[in-house]
């Protein structure tokens, strides 16, 4: 019987999920649907996903081993959540952020093929670069966005990369213009500047359309980042059963470890800094025990500090406790003349203040509303219909937020950020930790 193009789909699918190398993946290949369409489209994902052209399968990836390196190279996508996490990135510059990201998976499928090519060949033409190993989609993307600033501007409407030759003398298949296939619809990637069906490679391309249909809000962004992270770990437990050492950039997107605590003191105190002055309004602190009353040196104060929680439903007890507890030497350690903690999801559910007396008892007196949806535009609202002015903020949030925020305040703000980790604030410093 031949075997027909789902059939070698899904025989790249168990070669992986059996291989130790690339067991960690099953999870994600499990995922969403995984189709293979006619047309000249060569591959697509919109982050959960999979589609693959017939044409494309039948007619490129020849070897088997090609059709494991287009399949990985569509999972991969998905494992490190470049539709989700660079959503600005595709609105800014939707062609260069598609080859940013193939240079990424493609890179590490290159990186496979060498140690294992009995199982795994990157398709001939992919985009690859050895000067991006090991980079992220926003550090290739960056570069590339220099080398265009360097380059002369190409002809507007074409975002797939340079187009194939033209003409009779440079047409892989020696047709003229007038003969060239037409293009597809949006949403299809055409294998139009490499290998072509029937053809020869000519130069690299892009294998596939990474789309972003399926993201329209920031719960739709989270609840995909949820599951991605399930399938990711299930994956990861195959793999540890197999006694396979997890690669160090899945490692980093399961246990992120930052310093959060250091951040957030070193940014903290920043704003008692640069004064050189005693106050007798707050005591010495660190003086009361030996009964000594002696003024603080202003350096060590700061005002009001304003603590902005959101309570969308993905932020739980444990790291409110964490931080909280964390917040009280802080208290300690700066001495803010006034701590508000308000609780918000779209609106402002209620707020709790504590002055220098309470401090050492907030982690047990906070008291969390709210549970809805997510709008932290309303925070500065709040504080500027409240006339609240405080010295700084701080947003704890778990960065999936509307695109459209309006931070309509001057104050400088720090945004704890628990899981969208390429989330871009729109003013202030950005401290990303993980659960």
């Amino acid at each position: 019987m031949e075997m027909t193009q789902e059939m070698r789909v899904k025989k790249s699918h168990i070669a992986m999920m059996k291989h130790p190398a690339t067991a960690l993946y099953s999870g994600v290949m499990m995922m969403g649907t995984t189709e293979v369409v006619d047309g000249a489209l060569t591959a697509s994902t919109d982050g959960i996903n999979k589609k693959y052209g017939r044409r494309f399968l039948s007619e490129v990836c020849g070897d088997d081993r090609e059709v494991t390196g287009l399949v990985l190279h569509e999972n991969l996508h998905i494992v490190l959540r470049h539709m989700i996490h660079n959503l600005d990135l595709f609105k800014e510059d939707r062609g260069t952020a598609n080859k940013a990201a193939d240079y990424v998976v493609n890179d590490m499928i290159t990186d496979l093929a060498q140690k294992y090519p009995d199982l795994i060949k990157l398709p001939e033409g992919g985009l690859y670069d050895p000067q991006y190993h090991n980079m992220n989609m926003r550090e290739v993307y960056r570069l590339l966005k220099e080398e265009q600033g360097k380059a002369p501007k190409q002809p507007p409407g074409d975002c797939k990369g340079p187009k194939p030759p033209q003409g009779e003398q440079d047409s892989p298949s020696g047709k003229g213009e007038d003969e060239s296939e037409p293009e597809d619809g949006e949403g299809e990637d055409q294998p139009k500047d490499g290998k072509q069906p029937g053809g020869q490679p000519s130069e690299q391309y892009e294998f596939d359309e990474h789309g972003t249909g399926g993201i329209e809000t920031a719960e739709d962004a989270k609840e995909i980042d949820a599951r991605v992270d399930r399938a990711l770990r299930e994956g990861a437990l195959l793999a540890g059963r197999l006694g396979v050492n997890i690669p160090r950039h899945i490692t980093d997107i399961l246990n992120p470890k930052v310093n959060w605590k250091e951040a957030f003191r070193d940014w903290l105190t920043s704003f008692a800094k640069g004064k050189d002055e005693y106050t007798w309004r707050k005591f010495n602190r660190r003086l009361l025990p030996n009964d000594l009353y002696m003024p603080t040196v202003e350096d060590e104060t700061v005002g009001e500090i304003v603590i902005a929680i959101d309570t969308s439903g993905s932020i739980d007890a444990k790291q409110l406790n964490e931080f909280a507890t964390e917040l009280v030497s802080i208290c300690d350690m700066t001495t803010p003349e006034v701590v508000r903690v308000i609780w918000w999801d779209t609106r402002v559910h209620g707020e709790q203040k504590f002055d220098s007396v309470s401090y050492s008892g907030i982690a047990k007196m906070l008291k969390p509303e709210g549970g809805g949806g997510t709008r932290v535009s309303c925070v500065p609202e709040y504080l500027n219909n409240h006339k609240i002015n405080a010295e700084c903020i701080v947003v704890f949030t778990d960065g999936y937020l509307e695109s459209d925020i309006n931070w309509n305040t001057q104050v400088p703000t720090l945004w704890m950020v628990t899981r969208n980790e390429y989330w871009v604030p729109p003013s202030g410093k950005k401290v990303f930790f993980s659960k």
